[in-house]
């Protein structure tokens, strides 16, 4: 006797089976909602149930991954997904963009993304901490957008990461040397072995540089253990700073760029360690 033929879609409860593992948060509601929001729209059978075909999984695991991985607010998720009643999928359903294929952003949906304004875009891009890839922007992008929006709650701005632009671009330096030798090989597997090694050099170098940030913190003898671990920009805690907006120091002659340079060299000559911290040492 032959099997029965698999059924052409799924119920909810299989979809959530087959995503939980990739995304343990996804519920019955969370499928509502984004089926509420117009980013899906699954067939229904006639008794009212969902009925979810491949594509419609796949467009479920696009939207998810945009949100968890590139932090993407749903109206650019929706805006990148082709439309549900497109003949954009197999089944004439549609789906998201080519598998596989990287998230590029127009400008707009960059600066909705990264919450900034155009101007500081601007700024960005000529400081070279951001750049296009032709008139779009790939999530590298976007992630540098959210990290300098987050710092400059800080008083951090744009000109004063110059320096960090010039050791990134110093590390990448040093890898291309050391995997110089194996890209002349000109081959696929040679190729492929320089990437991971050169990614391998790039992890190392940053488990580095938080180690001597560490050390530098503890150092200055600042409170607190270890960094936070990585993830979405946090805002700045409340009480970090009160100075009057109006009464900050503003950078001038003979200073480096930062907020009070004057006073954390003067701080930090007492301590022997000159230019740690954003600000000067409390009175």
């Amino acid at each position: 006797m032959s099997a029965s033929p698999a059924r052409p879609y799924l119920g909810i409860g299989e979809v959530l089976a087959r995503l939980r593992a990739d995304f343990p948060d996804i519920s019955v509601s969370k499928i509502r909602f984004l089926e509420s929001e117009g980013l899906i729209a699954p067939a229904r059978s006639p008794s009212g149930y969902r009925k979810f075909a491949v594509a419609d999984v796949e467009r479920l695991r696009y939207i998810l991954t945009a949100q968890r991985d590139h932090y993407l607010p749903l109206r650019v998720i929706r805006e990148r997904l082709v439309p549900a009643d497109s003949d954009g999928g197999a089944d004439g359903r549609g789906t998201a963009a080519r598998p596989g294929q990287p998230v590029m952003l127009a400008r707009r949906e960059l600066l909705d993304a990264a919450g900034i304004s155009d101007e500081q875009l601007a700024e960005l891009e000529d400081f070279g901490l951001v750049r296009r890839r032709g008139r779009q922007y790939s999530q590298d992008a976007l992630e540098v957008a959210r990290t300098v929006a987050a710092l400059a709650a800080y008083g951090v701005e744009a000109r004063h990461l110059r320096a960090v632009r010039a050791a990134a671009e110093r590390e990448m330096s040093l890898i291309e040397q050391v995997i110089a030798p194996t890209l002349r090989q000109r081959n696929a597997a040679a190729r492929h072995d320089a990437g991971a090694a050169a990614r391998q050099i790039a992890a190392l170098s940053l488990r580095l540089h938080r180690a001597l940030i560490e050390t530098a913190l503890a150092e200055a003898g600042l409170p607190g253990t270890g960094l936070p671990a990585a993830g979405p920009p946090a805002p700045a805690g409340p009480g970090w700073q009160d100075e009057p907006a109006g009464q900050r120091s503003e950078p001038g002659a003979g200073h480096d760029g930062y907020p009070q340079a004057g006073e954390r060299r003067a701080a930090g000559e007492g301590r022997g360690h000159a230019g740690r911290g954003l600000r000067g040492a409390s009175a």
